[in-house]
Formats: C-alpha cells, sequence, structure tokens
C-alpha cells in the first residue's frame, strides 16, 4: 500500500471515529514489539537528558502603524522552542520578527505550547490561547513527534489535530501546521527502530496534511528536519542532547514555515523573503502551480505522499473549475517555496531505498489519479 493511500486511510479513520491499532501491530510484528521496546530503551538512555525548559519568547516583535498581528503557537517542545538558548532563537520568535518586518507591523505572539505534548492536548491549548486572544490571525502548529514516540494510535492523532484546526479556522485565524518530523534521522535510534520510526513518522506527518488540508488549514512538512542540512551537519542542526534542534536547526526549520505564513497572512504572492519590496506589491494573489518546479494540483492524499519526501513543501486547499473536491477527495495544491539547499558533491548521499520506492510507489499512484494543473 503506497503512502498515499495509507493516509487517506488513517484520516478517514479518523473522522469516522476508529483507530489504526491493528496497521500499528502488524508493522510491529514484522520485528517483534519486544525487540523494538528494548532498542528504544537504549535510544532513550543515549539522547542526552533534557534541558531545564524552553526560554520563554511570548511578547511583542517589530514595529509598525495599524493593528498589530495576533500570533499563536500550539505544539510540543519544537513550538516551545526547547534546545535553544535564546527567546530569539526559537521558532516562535523568528517567524513573528520575519513576519513583522515584510508585514511593517508589530506581531503579537502567544505561545502555549508545551514540553511534551501530543495531538490530544492541541484542543486544551487552543481553549487556552483563546482565552487570551479572542481573534487570532494565525495559528501555528508543531506536532507529531511525541504521538509516535508514545506510539499513540495515528488516527486518534490526527482526530485531535483536525477538531483543533477547524476550531481555529472557525475563530477566523490560517492555520499552518509543521508536520511530524522524520525520526528516522535522530542519531542515536539504532536499527530497526530506526526503519520503523521513520516509516511510522511519514505516514503520521502525510495523514496529518490530508486532515489538516480538509480541514482548511495548510501544511509544511518538516521531513528529516530539513533534509541535506541536518544530514551533512547533524552536530551542528542537533542541540546538545541530540535530539532536539540546535539554534542553527530551528533557524531551518523556521526558514520552512515563514514562506507559507507570509502567504497565508497575504503579505506576498511569491516564494522568496528576499524579493519582497516596491516591485512586487503587499498582498498580491498567489502564482500559480509550476510543473517544472514539481507543483501542482491534485487529491489531497497524493499530495501529502509526495510532500512527506521532501521537506519544505506546502500543501493547501484548492479549487478545480470551482470545485473544492474531485472523485478521489478534496483537492490540494503542492508548492515548494523554499529553495533547495546547496550540498556539495562530497556530502550527497543516495536516497535510503525505502524512500526511493515510497517515492515510486507514490509517484504511480499520482499518474492514476490524473491530478488536474493549472497552467
Amino acid at each position: 500500500m503506497g503512502r498515499a493511500r495509507r493516509a487517506r486511510k488513517i484520516a478517514a479513520t479518523a473522522a469516522y471515529g476508529g483507530g489504526g491499532v491493528a496497521a500499528a501491530s502488524a508493522a510491529l510484528g514484522l520485528i517483534g514489539y519486544a525487540v523494538v521496546r528494548a532498542e528504544g530503551a537504549i535510544a532513550r538512555r543515549i539522547v542526552g537528558q533534557p534541558f531545564e525548559g524552553a526560554p520563554q519568547h511570548e511578547g511583542g516583535y517589530g514595529a509598525g502603524p495599524g493593528e498589530p498581528v495576533r500570533m499563536v503557537m500550539l505544539g510540543d517542545s519544537l513550538a516551545a522552542g526547547l534546545g535553544a538558548d535564546h527567546p530569539s532563537q526559537t521558532i516562535g520568535a523568528i517567524v513573528a520578527n520575519g513576519v513583522a518586518a515584510l508585514k511593517g507591523r508589530r506581531v503579537e505572539l502567544t505561545n502555549v505550547a508545551v514540553v511534551g505534548a501530543e495531538s490530544a492536548d492541541l484542543e486544551r491549548q487552543l481553549a487556552s490561547a483563546l482565552d487570551i486572544v479572542e481573534a487570532p490571525d494565525l495559528v501555528l502548529v508543531m506536532v507529531g513527534a511525541n504521538d509516535v514516540t508514545h506510539r499513540v494510535d495515528r488516527a486518534v492523532a490526527v482526530r485531535h489535530l483536525e477538531a483543533t484546526v477547524r476550531r481555529a479556522r472557525s475563530a477566523g485565524a490560517e492555520v499552518v501546521v509543521g508536520t511530524c518530523p522524520d525520526l528516522g534521522t535522530v542519531e542515536p535510534v539504532p536499527q530497526p527502530l530506526k526503519l520503523l520510526i521513520r516509516r511510522w513518522s511519514r505516514d503520521l506527518a502525510a495523514a496529518q496534511t490530508v486532515a489538516v488540508v480538509e480541514a482548511g488549514g495548510r501544511t509544511v512538512s518538516l521531513g528529516d528536519l530539513l533534509g541535506h542540512e541536518f544530514a551533512a551537519a547533524p552536530r551542528e542542526m542537533f542541540g546538545r542532547d541530540r535530539f532536539h534542534p540546535s539554534p542553527a536547526g530551528y533557524a531551518r526549520a523556521a526558514a520552512a514555515l515563514l514562506p507559507t505564513v507570509c502567504n497565508a497572512l497575504g503579505i506576498w504572492g511569491e516564494d522568496a523573503p528576499g524579493a519582497v519590496g516596491a516591485s512586487r506589491p503587499v498582498d498580491a494573489e498567489d502564482r500559480a502551480p509550476e510543473r517544472r518546479r514539481g507543483e501542482g494540483v491534485g487529491p489531497v492524499a497524493v499530495a501529502a505522499g509526495q510532500a512527506v519526501l521532501e521537506p519544505g513543501t506546502e500543501v493547501s486547499p484548492a479549487e478545480v473549475a470551482g470545485q473544492t473536491r474531485g472523485p478521489r477527495g478534496r483537492w490540494a495544491i503542492l508548492r515548494h517555496r523554499r529553495p533547495a539547499p546547496l550540498v556539495h558533491a562530497d556530502q550527497a548521499s543516495p536516497a535510503p531505498t525505502e524512500a526511493r520506492e515510497e517515492s515510486v510507489a507514490d509517484t504511480r499512484e499520482a499518474d492514476a489519479t490524473s491530478p488536474a494543473t493549472p497552467e
């Protein structure tokens, strides 16, 4: 079964209130629950001790006339900024500063993310945030890693995320979700757990994308936080505990999220932050997807399956001929807003076999759906 089909199945199960325990149990049975549990304990011992806490970074960023942009962050330790040495190094602060600079207005950031949070905690976090900020302009969510490490049923996790996105949208907020990172890249995780946790992470990320787009939000694939940079320099990109990102790692993640956040807020219609200026009007309409860049419009499950294989990929709701849905579900648009990283030839490495096989499977499924792409 290709990832697109698995994502669609998980999201559908979540919508109808079921669970995916059988699928998870079948995967575990291939190697043995005892082996995975033992290796998980080894990985936890190898990973460094947790930090004392995440730096507090709520408050105002930037300056400018008019009402401030009200931004809310929900999620786990990534959203909270665990591993950053200074408040300005957190994803929330970097994104808030970027929005303030490009929008020319002050940004008020409210962060209710909690270290160790799972998707089940999101609805409570959003309720707390709405008690503080009645009508946020943007809700930025980063969640999923703890659902994987705690073996939470993926359909249950996705159901909580979708409910949170729908409530935030009903409150008038734009919603951007950084999907579950690929935990198979964490160095202390041994084989064969590494292969299993990579598949669980990517399947959850794809299912998150389906659910979020169905609920009217946008997703950005964080993948392996974020691709070649982390693979080429894990000591620089991971923090002292060898699990959470370092300040440099958080900067890379924020760089992937910022273009989608800015587009959701109507700040620009093109990709590059450096290109925004006098020649490009604020609140411009977004550009059409470009086939040469691997972009297009198609069923959301197919877009979700493709997005997890390329970090920094955005998936958002779309219409085809005025319709939001097609024979295979919700239409979605896939865009690559983040420039490809520069990698030295001696640092490049072939993609894992699993990733190549999944890419082929999802490509075949994409071809079978014949997605419509605007010219």
